[in-house]
């Protein structure tokens, strides 16, 4: 049955830019055509752009809640173990829903940290569940790890240092035995068989080079190169990543990555916020993009990314919220906005216009995401779009002002109206229709609150844990 959406303003994407007063139909997920309306609609005004898309994240409950903040991400990540999912099919149904009211249309789900309450395939399909009740396509990965689960090298330093309790605790939670690379292959292979389909792209997912081993990591190039497979993967997040990475590979860790055969078109890399010019130009030239992640560097202080001198050797950008946004509220258009304002110039010289930042982040997450298209809003092409209440948006409507303009100078997740993905509504008037979002989190809360009791070794091995950690970083790696 075909659907009508009536547009007071359509940004169909940076090649066709804005139509005014517009139809926009739809049938089976796909857009069938865009036509002049008939005159100005009555009623609301509406701007309709292409949905967005989150292409690094992790389904996981915001961190701040568990104390895991202020901090850089080598405490914050194992701090962040409070956090551990209870209920797989909760948490991802809250991280989802949340990005689905933000406007998302395609998620990357980097998944670094399993429940352990279940089989690692009935895990996975506990959150392809949840991603087709809140309506929107996915991209899952199990993030795999098979060296340095404390720090980056031996981790008796750290461990020797704590009381012979506390040190049982940290063991118990972080030092397990690793999964051989055929397992992993294995593992993915069966998620795939499980799960994967027209909204659901399963993809390799090593969590770090720090993380992984060679093996692992020629294993996974090769599989990738045989079967198509997307990779995504962190790459040099902090200094203490790069660090590590320069003193295990002198010849560099992306020409590394390079003469493997690791770097190639079907690769998403996020942050690189320490890659240097000649590493960003091995990313352009093999094709793989790069996912910044603005804020959740800033938390972390992790450092800013050379995004501006990516964009300009011509390496694809693509935009992530990676569980952390400004606010820990998983609002995309706000991360784009924060992004675009960070990275778009200089003085009078501009990187990319509004709308040629906007095409290519939707562009580029999709391609990160294997979600089909390339967001534009053309007939033939999926029905992904966000309508945003224009009078809110242009709340003077003083003189005449782009709403894409507009957008970008003041819009957030709270003005957006209605979230449509493949053809279904997923959202109205900001309210998730396949799940109910305030439930879900309550539930959680309360699983969670009861869950930090039965964690209290752990809690009470965190100060001692926290300096051995910094002591460490700061002894073994040298980051100035």
């Amino acid at each position: 049955m075909t659907t009508e959406i009536t547009a007071t303003s359509l940004f169909c994407g940076p090649d066709r830019g804005l139509l005014e007063n517009v139809v926009l139909r739809h049938d089976n997920g796909i857009i069938t055509s865009i036509s002049e309306a008939a005159g100005p609609a009555a009623g609301p005004r509406s701007f309709v752009v292409p949905a967005f898309v989150n292409a690094h994240d992790h389904a996981r409950a915001p961190t701040s809640s568990f104390g895991a903040l202020g901090m850089p991400l080598e405490s914050w990540i194992l701090r962040s173990a409070l956090g551990t999912p209870v209920d797989p099919y909760l948490t991802a149904a809250s991280a989802l829903a949340r990005s689905a009211r933000a406007g998302c249309a395609s998620m990357m789900i980097h998944y670094t940290r399993p429940s352990g309450t279940m089989p690692l395939v009935d895990e996975a399909s506990a959150i392809a569940r949840a991603a087709s009740d809140v309506g929107i396509r996915i991209a899952f990965a199990i993030a795999v790890r098979d060296q340095n689960p404390v720090v980056y090298g031996d981790s008796e330093p750290v461990l020797s240092s704590l009381s012979s309790d506390d040190r049982k605790t940290v063991e118990e939670l972080f030092v397990r035995s690793p999964m051989s690379p055929r397992a992993y292959i294995e593992l993915t292979e069966a998620i795939a068989s499980a799960i994967a389909g027209p909204k659901i792209d399963v993809q390799l997912g090593p969590a770090g080079v720090q993380w992984c081993s060679k093996p692992l990591l020629e294993a996974v190039a090769e599989n990738s190169a045989q079967t198509g497979r997307r990779i995504h993967m962190h790459l040099l997040e902090t200094v203490y990543q790069r660090a590590w990475a320069d003193e295990h590979f002198p010849q560099g860790i992306v020409r590394y990555l390079s003469d493997i055969g690791f770097l190639s078109e079907r690769l998403t890399l996020a942050h690189c916020i320490h890659a240097r010019p000649d590493e960003i130009d091995l990313i352009a030239t093999s094709g793989a993009r790069i996912v910044t992640n603005f804020s959740s560097n800033m938390h972390l202080r992790s450092g800013l990314a050379p995004i501006a001198a990516a964009h300009q050797c011509g390496c694809a950008i693509a935009v992530g919220v990676d569980g952390l946004a400004l606010d820990e509220d998983d609002d995309v258009l706000r991360e784009m906005r924060l992004v675009q304002m960070m990275h778009g110039g200089l003085g009078f010289k501009r990187n990319w216009t509004c709308p040629e930042f906007f095409g290519l982040a939707v562009r580029n997450g999709r391609r990160a995401t294997g979600a089909p298209g390339t967001g534009e809003l053309v007939p033939g092409a999926p029905a992904d779009f966000v309508t945003v209440d224009l009078d809110r948006l242009d709340r003077d409507q003083i003189l005449p002002v782009d709403p894409l303009d507009l957008l970008f100078a003041r819009g957030n997740a709270s003005l957006l109206r209605d979230v449509v993905v493949d053809g279904r509504l997923v959202v109205s008037e900001g309210r998730c229709l396949g799940v109910d979002l305030p439930a879900i989190e309550d539930e959680l809360r309360g699983i969670y609150r009861a869950n930090a009791r039965q964690l209290s070794n752990f809690q009470r091995a965190w100060p001692p844990l926290s300096a051995a950690l910094q002591n460490w970083f700061e002894a073994q790696l040298d980051c100035r």
